[in-house]
């Protein structure tokens, strides 16, 4: 099952992909890409390195890390649950069949687009230094990010109030990604919201360049509300964890920018 899924979203995204690339990059910047993307590929290359390296030790933390906070990390699942209460229940005030279908769908779907559409339209851009920013972004918000979770033990709202909260809203409709999920997450990796980071990472980003690309922002600014909204939606995270996402967003963005420019003189 877990292949099925992971099939739909490859076919969801691979079919979103060009029309965006159409709608947003634009034939000419394509065109020039065909012939200009070697000289592209070497200068991102070393920071795509880092990244990469850096999503592989993601996924062995991923499955070895909640052993290691057993150990030294601080549990903080009920400071969470005091200071916010039943706060997330707001969110699912509105739920109907229609709202679930769209937030599951943005979780999943929308939140793979979502990160992976910026790294082609920055490569199309003839400088690198946005293509590369974007990487580096990437690279601290999953390194920063894993670095919480080993430090932090919090569980979500679906496993602290399952009595009040409909925390099976996404399995209900499609069960199917429960597959896609217990690869991705664990139930004590909660704070701070690395979907929520990376999606306001994205959204930054969309701001920063939004004279190249004036229509990719608003859509941006879009799905990244959208992302951050269903996690709590769908009982994965605090408000909390959305909050402390967003300043993890904000602080990549700036470290990357400082730490590329440096690297290549850029301004």
């Amino acid at each position: 099952m877990l292949v099925e899924v992971l099939i739909r979203v490859v076919v969801v995204v691979g079919i979103l992909l060009p029309i965006a690339a159409a709608a947003f990059v634009g034939r000419d910047r394509l065109a020039t890409l065909r012939t200009e993307w070697r000289p592209r590929l070497r200068e991102s290359g070393p920071l795509l390195a880092v990244l990469l390296v850096v999503l592989g030790i993601n996924r062995v933390m991923r499955q070895e890390g909640p052993t290691i906070s057993e150990e030294i990390g601080v549990q903080l699942t009920w400071l969470f649950y005091d200071l916010e209460g039943e706060f997330v229940l707001v969110f699912q005030s509105i739920a109907t069949p229609e709202v679930t279908a769209y937030f599951s769908a943005i979780y999943v779907y929308g939140y793979a687009f979502l990160l992976i559409f910026p790294g082609v339209a920055y490569f199309a851009l003839s400088n690198t230094v946005h293509f590369r920013r974007l990487l580096a972004a990437y690279s601290l918000n999953y390194a920063i990010g894993v670095a919480f979770y080993l430090v932090v033990v919090a569980f979500g709202p679906r496993n602290v109030m399952p009595d009040v909260l409909a925390s099976t809203l996404m399995y209900d409709t499609s069960p199917e990604y429960q597959h896609l999920t217990g690869q991705v997450n664990h139930s004590t990796n909660v704070f701070p919201s690395l979907h929520t980071s990376l999606a306001a990472t994205v959204a930054l980003f969309a701001y920063w360049t939004r004279e190249q690309y004036p229509r990719w922002f608003p859509v941006a600014l879009v799905l990244a509300v959208s992302v951050g909204i269903s996690t709590m939606y769908l009982g994965f995270h605090w408000v909390i964890d959305v909050i402390a996402g967003i300043l993890l967003a904000v602080v990549c963005v700036a470290l990357s920018s400082v730490l590329v420019d440096r690297g290549s003189g850029s301004t």
